[in-house]
């Protein structure tokens, strides 16, 4: 698969669109969508130098130096790795009771830092962001009808929730539901596990962000648009990747992704095929749908 050209900043886009009609804005977004997602199922190799330098300014922000880097051939190979580290239950039971001793583990620290970024991210939006509230105002407080982008627009939907219905919720299905979740499922097999990030497939949030900024709907601040550079130039870079404090293990992209339409989707969604991903170490795990 062939990954388009790379731009060196997700946060500094080209001029935005100058076009204020919501079709020709809804038409933009999808081709800036469409290079998220061919980012997000990229099998070309690992670029180690961006991701190491992406993942040494996010651990920054933690308060943390940079990590000595362990790179694998997939997800599977990372196991004996990150045998002991925190567990979504366990960072959970740290929030519900936060007198728990000793200092939080990192990966609590990024799951802090990533959720405040997305805020600040948008509170930098023209309009109400659905991403913060995805109802209609008024008395029904009922949520807006997912419909083909087209007719949605033509029946009063307004641009900014067909634009996260369209780019981040799609996005979020194709990737999350149609792709980490199923591989994720398989490597669990022996039990829980550790938390981690997913690098390229962590796109359906940043797309989202990107394509309001490209198209004029979003100021960041250049404190949000440096965070928001790193977490895309991991995207751009490799596959998902594991925070230990000393430690910092990343996962090459696949060698091979194969995936099929979501049927009945309005947003063009996609999911992995049953052995729809290979590993550049043979490792190909069957998904369950």
């Amino acid at each position: 698969m062939s990954v388009p050209t790379r731009r060196d900043d997700a946060a500094n886009p080209p001029q935005a669109v100058r076009s204020g009609n919501p079709h020709d804005l809804w038409q933009q977004a999808v081709r800036i969508r469409q290079e998220w997602l061919d980012h997000a199922l990229s099998t070309e190799p690992a670029d180690p130098s961006t991701a190491e330098r992406c993942l040494t300014a996010i651990y920054a922000r933690a308060s943390r130096p940079r990590p000595r880097f362990e790179w694998v051939d997939s997800p599977d190979k990372a196991r004996p790795l990150i045998t002991g580290w925190p567990t979504l239950d366990q960072l959970s039971e740290r929030i519900r009771n936060p007198r728990q001793h000793g200092t939080p583990p990192l990966a609590s620290d990024i799951a802090m830092i990533a959720a405040q970024l997305r805020g600040a991210l948008s509170a930098g939006v023209t309009h109400a962001d659905p991403e913060l509230s995805p109802v209609r105002t008024g008395k029904t407080k009922q949520p807006w009808p997912e419909l083909a982008p087209v007719a949605a627009l033509d029946r009063g939907v307004p641009l900014a929730v067909v634009l996260h219905q369209g780019v981040r919720t799609a996005l979020h299905r194709s990737l999350a539901h149609g792709y980490y979740l199923p591989v994720r499922a398989a490597l669990a097999g022996d039990g829980p596990v550790p938390v981690c990030w997913y690098g390229q497939q962590d796109a359906y949030w940043i797309a989202y962000y990107d394509v309001l900024h490209r198209l004029g709907l979003a100021r960041y601040g250049p404190g949000e648009a440096e965070h928001l550079d790193a977490w895309a130039g991991l995207a751009r870079s490799c596959g998902w990747w594991w925070p230990g404090e000393d430690v910092c293990v990343v996962v090459d992209r696949p060698r091979e992704v194969r995936t099929e339409p979501v049927p009945g989707a309005v947003h063009d969604q996609v999911r992995l095929q049953p052995r729809g991903v290979r590993y550049r170490d043979g490792w190909q795990p069957l998904l369950s749908r």
